[in-house]
């Protein structure tokens, strides 16, 4: 069983992520092939980039640095809930990624994203580079809500039966992936 870490992307007050992504949980929960790490980067409150060193050198001196680096480490796949903000990224998912570097490397990422009539995909597209960047390995299933606060009821996601299909394939490849990874992730 692979540790997948669930990311909720957006700290705004009143989130669609936040319900989105406890559909997400509930679905990997249901699926099998994870142990659940749930992280509310509002709850996980890192502050703005805090590190004096470059996070490549892991030469963290606060301990919420510590603590994130740990549960990266210890995550074996991710999936980042990812709002679209202006056409681009959530600043503290990028803050979230920004933090660490090796804890990253050579672990697949699976997008959840939602906005408007592009569902986020704008801001995925932001993102990827920077995920690439610290070696993070994209699944090819994504889960792409347009209009994903509609689907919100009583502070419940209600999903399609075509997102439920998608999640499926992308808990599953993001399950194979990180097998195979593994060993890449020592080089």
């Amino acid at each position: 069983m692979s540790k997948l870490m669930i990311v909720v992307g957006s700290v705004r007050p009143g989130r669609v992520g936040l319900p989105i992504a406890q559909w997400v949980q509930s679905a990997a929960e249901s699926h099998g092939a994870f142990e659940i790490d749930f992280v509310d980067l509002a709850e996980l409150a890192l502050p703005f980039m805090d590190e004096p060193n470059h996070p490549r050198l892991r030469q963290y001196t606060k301990q919420h640095t510590f603590d994130w680096s740990a549960r990266v480490d210890a995550a074996e796949a991710f999936i980042f809930v990812t709002p679209e903000y202006n056409h681009s990224f959530s600043p503290a998912l990028k803050n979230a990624v920004d933090f660490l570097s090796l804890e990253w490397w050579r672990k697949p990422l699976g997008f959840v994203s939602y906005g408007g009539v592009s569902s986020g995909t704008r801001g995925v597209t932001a993102l990827e580079p920077v995920t690439a960047g610290v070696g993070l390995v994209r699944a090819g299933a994504a889960v792409e809500l347009p209009f994903g606060g509609q689907q919100v009821q009583d502070g419940v996601f209600v999903p399609q039966e075509k997102e439920t299909a998608i999640l499926g394939h992308l808990l599953t490849e993001l399950a194979l992936m990180a097998d195979v990874l593994k060993p890449l992730q020592q080089a």
